[in-house]
C-alpha cells in the first residue's frame, strides 16, 4: 500500500512537472503579411489561424468616429492622402485600404472599431492599441459590444488611469520601459498585464512585473519572430507573444503544449 501510494505521488509529480503554462498568440495588425493590415480580411485570417488576440490600432476621425489605422495618416496603406484626425468618417470610408497589398484586396475598407469588436465577439480577444482616442470613447465602444472581459488596452499612463476609473474591469496594459517606471505603474494602476518591447524585456523589469503577479505580453518582431525567439521569450516569463507571423506561432505553441 505504501509503495503504491509512493508510486502515485511520483507519477503526479512527474505530470505536474511536465505541464506547461498557457501562452497566448497575438496577431500584430491581424495577419498582415498576406492581407492588408488593420482590415477585416487580416482579422478574419488571424481568427482562422487560431490566434488568441488581434492587435488593432485605434484612431479618431475629425467627426468623432473610431477607425483603425496604425499611422496617423492614411498615406502608406491606402490610395488616399491625409491625416485621419483631419478627415471625416465619410472621407476615410471612401478610401481603398487593400489595393496596395494586391489587386485581390481592391475595395477593402478601413474598418471601424465597432465592426472589429462585432467580428471578434465570441471568436477572439482584442489587443487595443490606442493611438488617438479618448478614454470615454474607448470604454463606451468596448462595453457597448459586450467585450469588456475580452480585451487588453495598450496605452499611456494617463489614459490608462482614466479608463480604470471609468471601468475597473477593463484590463489596461501599460508599457514597462524601466524598473522604476514599472514600479510606479504597478503601484498606481495595479495592472493585470504589462506590455514589453524588445528593449525593456530584461530580467530586472520582468522580475518586478512577476512579483506583482501581472502577466507579460511581449513583442517578437523581425529576427526574433521565429521559434528561437518565441521560446526565449517564454523561458524568460512571457505569457503572450505579439507576432507578425501568427500562423507559425500558433502552430509552435500547439506543438509545445502552450496552447
Amino acid at each position: 500500500m505504501i509503495q503504491r501510494a509512493l508510486c502515485l505521488a511520483l507519477l503526479l509529480a512527474a505530470l505536474a512537472a511536465g505541464q506547461t503554462r498557457r501562452v497566448v498568440a497575438i496577431a500584430h495588425r491581424g495577419e498582415h503579411l498576406h492581407h492588408p493590415e488593420n482590415t477585416m480580411p487580416a482579422f478574419k485570417e488571424a481568427i482562422r489561424l487560431g490566434a488568441d488576440f488581434i492587435e488593432v490600432d485605434v484612431q479618431t476621425t475629425a467627426d468623432g468616429e473610431l477607425v483603425l489605422s496604425h499611422d496617423g495618416s492614411v498615406n502608406r496603406c491606402t490610395d488616399g492622402q491625409g491625416k485621419v484626425a483631419e478627415m471625416t468618417f465619410d472621407q476615410v470610408e471612401a478610401l481603398d485600404a487593400g489595393i496596395k497589398t494586391g489587386p485581390e484586396f481592391a475595395g477593402t475598407k478601413i474598418p471601424t472599431f465597432d465592426q472589429v469588436l462585432d467580428l471578434a465577439r465570441g471568436k477572439i480577444g482584442v489587443y487595443v492599441d490606442v493611438k488617438n482616442a479618448s478614454a470615454q470613447d474607448v470604454v463606451a465602444h468596448i462595453d457597448g459590444h459586450g467585450m469588456t472581459d475580452h480585451v487588453v488596452i495598450y496605452c499611456g499612463f494617463r489614459l490608462a488611469k482614466q479608463i480604470e476609473e471609468l471601468n475597473p474591469r477593463l484590463k489596461v496594459m501599460p508599457e514597462s520601459n524601466t524598473v522604476e517606471n514599472a514600479k510606479v505603474l504597478i503601484g498606481q494602476l495595479h495592472p493585470r498585464v504589462v506590455a514589453f518591447g524588445a528593449r525593456d524585456f530584461t530580467p530586472e523589469i520582468i522580475a518586478v512585473v512577476k512579483q506583482a503577479d501581472a502577466e507579460i505580453y511581449v513583442d517578437r518582431m523581425g529576427t526574433t519572430d521565429a521559434p528561437e525567439g518565441w521560446q526565449a521569450a517564454i523561458d524568460a516569463g512571457a505569457d503572450g507573444i505579439q507576432s507578425d507571423r501568427p500562423g507559425p506561432l500558433v502552430e509552435y505553441l500547439r506543438q509545445k503544449g502552450y496552447k
